[in-house]
């Protein structure tokens, strides 16, 4: 994994052993009428990559789809959003918490001001109450700040401005019916509180549960009955609530999960769980079962995200998020321009005005990034990927620089899911090259700048990437054999074992698709 967890505890307590993530409520809302409870977006922080990414996600099956990302001022740690699915906070590694407006398609917009201070170093964790009046924070220094958020969204710390917790509390979360408050405390335990009618915390009798190992989460499902902790030891802490909100462990007390599992959450709807992965820079999603317990949704049940996940929020709202197709473009060998169009209701093609976009010479494949922001343009004779931003009629700017280097002849270029890499198939070099997307869109080469991908004569010809974003495949328009490599955390490529796998004569694209359950 690109970041170590040991360099991200220096940002905590040195007491921690490894890095505490950040966990805390994904928003802990009230279940209002339940046609208010539909999934809408999802937002999870990257401490690795200072983002936070953007998902909207499938109502009917829970699945998240990338929808871009947004950049912020220093490492996130934890992510929430409010009951109205109006605001979302971030708690950061420099003791403050990004306050950001949600807009009508999930974008997120910073208010003013974009920050407010939350004590020492070591803020890990933010909820909202389901009220929307309060919010809190776990501090692994201090212990749990203490917010009242205004009509504009903006926090002002009550009187008292903290209370205690375990040892090195790093998320926290509120039960829906505003009742009760749980603290994850990476030493081992899950500490409970009531709430009077200030928002203040009171300690439980007892003041403690036992969790697994490392726990870094804590979150209660929209009925108020479950409360799960995501525990860096690999594991999800499965517990019922009493009608004291004393917690119970399950059976079993405990679900597996990926690798250093620093967060989990529950849809607005209470159907569906999503884990954080620090480690493999994935959320693994579950099904809450009819007595709380959980089970994979999927046959692959993760998605890829930005670099070590720390939290992830979900919206709720009245609607499904739809899709509607808006923009097309097709790559001009001869022409060295990219033609452009608007997808009518009927799927029929218009012709935008300019009808077309410049590109380099020969372009012979064209891909958008998930978020519908960026499109590049692989120049077979130009030895160069043309790179655009998309603006709000779908017409193509090119950036600056208009394009990156890539080998000799590229053929085919493609994006992963989570709008980190862009990868190009260079058709008489025999190689891959591989770049990392920047926040503005831009290509930047990895290091090294290309992978082998067979040998010069067979002639690279189309490369594609799985729904997972874990795995990528080449094809030779001269060979008989499919190119298989797995992609890693910094989004290199690495030949799998085998390398190849038998196909047809002349093999020149392959797709991919998934599966759910």
């Amino acid at each position: 994994m690109k970041q170590s967890l040991s360099s991200y505890s220096g940002l905590l307590l040195t007491l921690l052993s490894m890095a505490g993530c950040g966990g805390g409520g994904g928003g802990g809302g009230s279940a209002p009428a339940a046609v208010s409870n539909i999934p809408r977006f999802a937002y999870v922080a990257n401490q690795g990559s200072q983002t936070v990414s953007i998902y909207t996600v499938d109502a009917q099956t829970g699945q998240l789809r990338p929808n871009g990302y947004v950049t912020v001022g220093a490492s996130p740690l934890s992510v929430t959003v409010d009951p109205s699915g109006r605001y979302a906070y971030v708690s950061n590694s420099n003791a403050t918490v990004s306050q950001y407006t949600i807009g009508a398609a999930g974008a997120l917009a910073p208010m003013t001001p974009a920050t407010v201070p939350a004590g020492v170093a070591g803020t890990t964790s933010i909820t909202v109450d389901p009220s929307g009046r309060y919010a809190y924070v776990a501090n692994g220094g201090v212990g749990v700040y203490q917010y009242t958020i205004g009509a504009t969204g903006a926090l002002t710390p009550m009187t008292p401005a903290t209370v205690a917790a375990g040892t090195n509390p790093v998320s926290v979360t509120v039960d829906p019916s505003g009742r009760f408050a749980y603290v994850a405390n990476f030493g081992g335990s899950v500490s409970q509180y009531t709430i009077s009618a200030s928002g203040a915390l009171t300690p439980m009798t007892p003041a403690t549960a036992a969790a697994g190992i490392n726990p870094e989460s804590v979150i209660v499902d929209p009925s108020g009955r479950y409360a799960y902790v995501g525990n860096l030891g690999g594991t999800v802490s499965q517990y019922t609530i009493g009608a004291t909100g004393a917690l119970a462990p399950m059976t079993p007390a405990t679900v597996a999960a990926g690798t250093n599992p620093v967060y989990v959450t529950v849809d607005p709807s209470g159907r569906y769980v999503y884990v954080g992965n620090f480690g493999s820079h994935t959320v693994s999603q579950y099904a809450i079962g009819a007595t709380g317990t959980l089970t994979p949704t999927a046959v692959t049940p993760i998605v890829a995200t930005q670099n070590a996940p720390v939290a992830i929020a979900v919206t709720r709202g009245t609607t499904p998020v739809t899709y509607t197709p808006k923009f097309a473009y097709v790559a001009n060998f001869n022409d060295a321009t990219v033609s452009q169009y608007t997808i009518g209701a009927s799927g029929a093609l218009n012709a935008m005005t300019p009808a077309t976009a410049a590109a380099g010479t020969s372009p012979a494949s064209v891909t958008v990034d998930p978020s519908g922001r960026f499109a590049y343009v692989a120049n077979y004779n130009g030895v160069s990927v043309s790179q655009y931003t998309i603006g709000a009629t779908g017409a193509l700017t090119p950036m600056t620089p208009a394009t990156a280097a890539a080998g000799t002849n590229p053929a085919s270029v493609i994006v992963d899911p989570s709008g980190r890499f862009a990868y190009i198939a260079n058709f008489m070099d025999a190689t891959v090259s591989q770049y990392t997307i920047g926040a503005t869109g831009a290509l930047a080469p990895m290091t090294p700048a290309t992978v082998a991908a067979g040998t010069v004569g067979k002639n690279p010809r189309f490369v594609t990437v799985d729904p997972s974003g874990r795995f990528a495949y080449v094809t030779h328009s001269e060979a008989t054999t499919v190119l298989q490599y797995t992609i890693s955390a910094t989004g290199a490529l690495a030949p799998m074992t085998p390398a190849t796998v038998a196909a047809g004569t002349r093999v020149f694209s392959v797709a991919t698709t998934g599966t759910i359950e």
